[in-house]
């Protein structure tokens, strides 16, 4: 819209969400922000936009969340005032924690209730700020906007975060003159693009790389959001640096090849966990050195020389001092570099003093791989998580959170931006509302959502989303009648007093529950029809719920106790080979 008009508060939201392109929405409707669904019925009416009707104010969020890690745009979520809105708080906590780009549109009562305790009033405002990248009341319909604008440009700028935009039901009632501020022109004080020289630190890290002998990669969740997975491929075939990921960065590579290690970190692989132990030289891209990863900080990489390269620099220097540091995004920077050692590298003259370094890592992966049980009268995650794998590659994956999501992560294989898994949070729940944000986004694409039978129950109720909109989303439980990693911790470090982790009383029959959502069931028990059964389960056009009853005790390991270095794993068997080295493992 280009002329000037008189619109209501509502049209004026409307209107600068379809100037950023926004496609859907996601959302729940209640009182105060009934103008906006209001306006948004007549959007929808001539196919501007698609609003997708989540049963959960939390489900919504993560959906938006899940299409915005898919697609790499900006989520959009919808939610009323009060309880609406306070059911928003653990999906932006998500979001923040594991920068995704989100604008939430809350409803709020009308201007002069506000702070009177009025009925589903919440300072909503107030509750999320430690959650937020940045947060809004909108006072005056004549800001909506350049309130959107900014919004998006905040959400998206920089290091990506949820931004929430709270109006109050009488301003998106109120009429006047309207003038639209399009994506790009605003002005905002105070917001300004770090720029840190880069091209400084180059010489220096070429000179680091030329000189180590035991040089690896650590990447994270930035180089995905950096789309930089090309780059940091370059950088790793031309001086055959082994690349080792955390669960964000999963993606940054084929998991297969021969440079690539897998997951680090307490559920990551023994070979990326030896291999960080003794590096001489740490290249991180786009992480933060997160506890999960670290173990014990003081020993985590002690004797490599750090080269940090991040958007944030509140990231860099936090919790490990760099040697080198640069601030800016990733593949920009990398190209950069790239581009400079064409110009002034020798690159193969370090090759060949990382050839050993290679061939012990190839020794430790051979040593220690991570093992599938196979027993004949039981059936594993493990086994039915490769065998997906291998039967779709090209899939976009979800998970919750526990022990099947760090199976997941060790057996299953995925390209950029087909992996979203809640990180930093840890928010069981996450797995099926995000799913269908990705499926959303992906309307022609394969979907899979891997849940254990405790997180599932989360948000179960969102299976009347995915059967409204008839998405063909594949729904895997892997159901160990337990909060399994729970009761893995209890087992290990609380004297095996399983204090409410038992989850088969009161469970509901799955296939019964499919059923009464419209959803195809089917179980999985015997370790002789998994082929069958998968074969069927991604046949099948619409969306499948498959219950895996697998082995109750089952353990997932390798595993980082709290407070150890990362070398030092338990549950990590050493296999024989003809060439024996010292291990750090301690076998169980």
């Amino acid at each position: 819209m280009s002329l000037s008009k008189e619109v209501t508060g509502a049209f004026a939201l409307m209107d600068s969400l379809l100037n950023h392109n926004v496609s859907y929405i996601f959302g729940y409707p209640g009182g105060a922000i009934l103008p906006i669904y209001d306006e948004l019925f007549h959007w929808e009416q001539n196919n501007l936009v698609k609003h997708i009707l989540c049963r959960h104010e939390q489900g919504a969020v993560h959906a938006a969340d899940g299409y915005a890690r898919a697609t790499g745009q900006i989520g959009v979520c919808f939610a009323t005032s009060g309880p609406g809105a306070t059911n928003l708080v653990t999906g932006i906590a998500t979001a923040q924690m594991d920068s995704v780009p989100l604008v939430l549109i809350t409803g709020q009562v009308a201007r002069p209730f506000i702070g009177t305790d009025a009925f589903q009033e919440v300072d909503i405002f107030g509750i999320t700020l430690p959650i937020v990248k940045h947060s809004y009341v909108v006072r005056d319909p004549r800001d909506m906007s350049k309130i959107v604008a900014e919004s998006f440009h905040i959400a998206k700028h920089g290091r990506p975060g949820p931004v929430l935009i709270d109006i109050p039901k009488d301003v998106g009632l109120e009429k006047f003159l309207y003038e639209p501020v399009l994506p790009g022109n605003i002005n905002l004080l105070g917001f300004k693009s770090l720029i840190f020289p880069s091209s400084k630190n180059f010489l220096k890290i070429l000179e680091l790389i030329e000189q180590s002998s035991q040089p690896l990669l650590y990447v994270g969740g930035g180089a995905i959001i950096s789309d930089a997975s090309y780059i940091i491929q370059r950088l790793s075939y031309t001086f055959k640096i082994p690349i080792t990921t955390t669960l964000m960065g999963k993606g940054i590579i084929d998991e297969n090849d021969d440079l690539s290690l897998g997951m680090l970190g307490m559920h990551g692989t023994a070979y990326a966990n030896f291999a960080v132990s003794e590096c001489d030289l740490l290249i991180a891209l786009g992480v933060r050195f997160d506890d999960r990863v670290t173990g014990k900080l003081d020993e985590f990489a002690c004797n490599a020389q750090v080269i940090h390269i991040d958007i944030d620099p509140a990231e860099v220097g936090k919790n490990r001092i760099p040697q080198v540091a640069i601030i800016g995004d990733i593949k920009n920077i990398l190209i950069d570099f790239m581009s400079y050692c064409d110009m002034n590298a020798k690159l193969n003259c370090n090759l060949e003093q990382t050839h050993s370094w290679r061939e012990r890592i190839l020794l430790w992966k051979n040593q220690y791989p991570l093992l599938i049980p196979k027993n004949v009268n039981s059936l594993s995650a493990q086994e039915i998580l490769s065998n997906i794998s291998k039967m779709q590659s090209n899939a976009y994956f979800t998970t919750d959170v526990g022990q099947h999501q760090m199976w997941a992560a060790q057996f299953v294989n995925v390209l950029p931006r087909h992996w979203m898994s809640s990180s930093g949070l840890g928010t069981m729940g996450y797995g099926l509302p995000a799913a269908i944000g990705v499926q959303i986004g992906h309307l022609d694409k394969q979907v899979i959502c891997i849940s254990g039978d405790a997180s599932f129950h989360m948000n179960l109720q969102e299976l009347s989303t995915i059967s409204q909109y008839n998405l063909p989303i594949k729904i895997i439980i892997i159901n160990n009648k337990w909060q399994g990693m729970v009761r893995q911790w209890q087992q290990a470090f609380y004297g095996e007093r399983y204090s409410h982790s038992n989850m088969e009383k009161g469970a509901p029959d799955f296939l019964q529950l499919a059923k009464a959502f419209g959803i195809l069931g089917l179980e999985l028990e015997f370790r002789k029809d998994i082929d069958n059964i998968l074969n069927i389960f991604f046949k099948y056009k619409g969306p499948v719920l498959l219950n895996c009853k697998v082995k109750e005790e089952a353990n997932c390991y390798p595993m980082v106790a709290p407070g150890k270095s990362n070398s030092q794993m338990i549950g990590i068997t050493k296999l024989s080979s003809k060439n024996n080295t010292q291990s750090f493992a301690n076998s169980i």
